[in-house]
């Protein structure tokens, strides 16, 4: 039976634990391990519904914390000169649009002007999916303003996403297709998530992310966001 992109997204909600538990999620704390050339590198990933988010990587000892969002400024520290650093004016922004994605960025999407359109059935590595554009706000890069889309291939039996394409928007791999896979769904108090994700560019192998446990509505404190004052 034909479907509409719709139908799919609230197949996916409807799945993963219902809309309205997912609109109550107010925060995540994921605890997760990077492979980064066979070595486990332990992260956490702090994201909340207002915005405010932040990764910590232990690396040799060291806590680094990278994209910290406090909801206006946007910093990480320097992997050089182990000293934070704030983001420029353009990726700020950037962060502040994508505010707006948490927890889901299907979630309520034509609230945020967000578009989806059913692109069809596509097979991704052996999965029949369903391939599903979403376009979101223009992000402005180097000065101008582009488009923001990506793809969703959600698989057509639970209706789940297993992966996203994206165009890279700058850098060294500028123009190239971004893929990031999802598996492992597993419950996390009623919803479902993935527990294992990957991220890298499309055909050259992604690194893979394994979560040890995802937390909803943790506590946090106003001062793990807070730019470092100078020492």
């Amino acid at each position: 039976q034909a479907q509409t992109a719709d139908e799919i997204i609230n197949n996916y909600f409807e799945n993963t634990g219902g809309v309205d538990a997912w609109r109550a999620v107010e925060g995540m704390r994921m605890k997760a391990k990077v492979n980064q050339g066979g070595m486990e590198i332990p992260l956490e990933i702090v994201r909340l519904k207002d915005g405010r988010q932040m990764t910590s990587v232990t690396f040799q000892g060291l806590e680094l914390k990278q994209g910290v969002f406090d909801g206006e400024v946007l910093w990480g520290t320097n992997m050089m000169t182990q000293k934070a650093e704030k983001s420029d004016a353009e990726a700020t922004e950037m962060m502040k649009k994508e505010m707006n994605d948490f927890p889901d960025p299907f979630l309520d999407y034509q609230d945020k002007g967000y578009t989806v359109e059913l692109m069809g059935k596509e097979d991704f590595n052996g999965t029949e999916t369903f391939k599903i554009k979403l376009v979101k706000e223009p992000v402005t890069v180097d000065g101008e303003e582009v488009q923001n889309v990506s793809y969703y291939f959600f698989e057509t039996e639970n209706f789940v996403p297993i992966a996203i394409h994206s165009e890279i928007k700058q850098g060294q791999a500028k123009g190239m297709m971004s893929e990031i896979t999802f598996s492992d769904y597993q419950e996390v108090e009623g919803l479902y998530m993935p527990f294992t994700m990957s991220q890298g560019v499309k055909g050259q192998g992604g690194q893979p992310v394994t979560m040890d446990s995802i937390e909803l509505n943790p506590e946090v404190s106003d001062s793990d966001f807070a730019f470092p004052a100078e020492e």
